[in-house]
């Protein structure tokens, strides 16, 4: 390999003294990209105040934002769910479950209001009652139309076991606080994920055993969310 006067080889490309063969370049632009990145998928069930819940079954993910269902009567807000599309991953878009998370969130009123608040302290023993009646006696699975698989008891979905929190009355007999159940110490799918390819049709459902309470005199909203890494094809050429 001649450099001439300007220390240039032949092809006109400048190389280090110590540098190796050029790498080959590929001759064809390529076709399509993968594109990765971290996002959680919620959708959430409203149960009205003295709602019977023992040995009942009800679905997740199958309302999407703007529309009504899951308990609610009034349309689903962006609080209650992000979906588009109902029990659908969107199109070109392969989502993998690493984990799932729960929470049990106290309403203010007895029906699905737009005006009730959902998150008011649970603070009170027959609001904790409630609290602990979801965790002990709900089971979450997965139901992909043809095939239901059991997750886990709601009490190991991002729970950890038991409810969290404090609550204290001072002289006036008022209290300040929350119990919840979002101490966050153990998932599900940790080590092997779930993989939702594009286009798949599923669900997660909220069953309860025969031996759980009425829910109390407030409502309850049930979330459930979906925390996993998406995949997709941009196509370029």
């Amino acid at each position: 390999m001649s450099y001439g006067n300007y220390g240039l080889p032949a092809s006109g490309i400048i190389l280090s003294p110590d540098a190796g063969p050029v790498p080959p370049v590929p001759l064809q632009q390529p076709q399509n990209l993968f594109r990765f990145g971290e996002q959680t998928i919620w959708s959430s069930l409203n149960f009205q105040g003295t709602d019977a819940i023992a040995s009942t079954t009800s679905r997740l993910f199958s309302v999407p934002i703007g529309s009504t269902g899951q308990g609610f009567t009034k349309a689903l807000s962006i609080a209650e769910t992000n979906l588009k599309e109902g029990g659908r991953v969107p199109s070109g878009v392969a989502y993998d479950v690493f984990g799932i998370s729960t929470e049990v969130a106290l309403g203010n009123n007895t029906t699905d209001d737009l005006n009730t608040a959902s998150g008011v302290p649970i603070d009170t023993a027959a609001e904790i009652a409630d609290l602990t009646n979801i965790l002990h006696n709900g089971v979450l699975s997965w139901d992909f139309t043809q095939t239901v698989v059991d997750i886990c008891p709601v009490i190991l979905a991002g729970t950890g076991g038991g409810a969290f929190g404090a609550v204290a009355q001072n002289a006036a007999a008022a209290n300040s606080g929350n119990m919840n159940n979002g101490n966050g110490s153990i998932w599900m799918y940790r080590k092997h994920p779930v993989a939702l390819p594009g286009n798949t049709t599923f669900s997660v459902v909220l069953r309860f055993g025969s031996r759980a309470k009425a829910i109390g005199t407030n409502v309850l909203n049930f979330r459930c969310v979906l925390l996993g890494y998406y995949k997709n094809v941009i196509e370029i050429g």
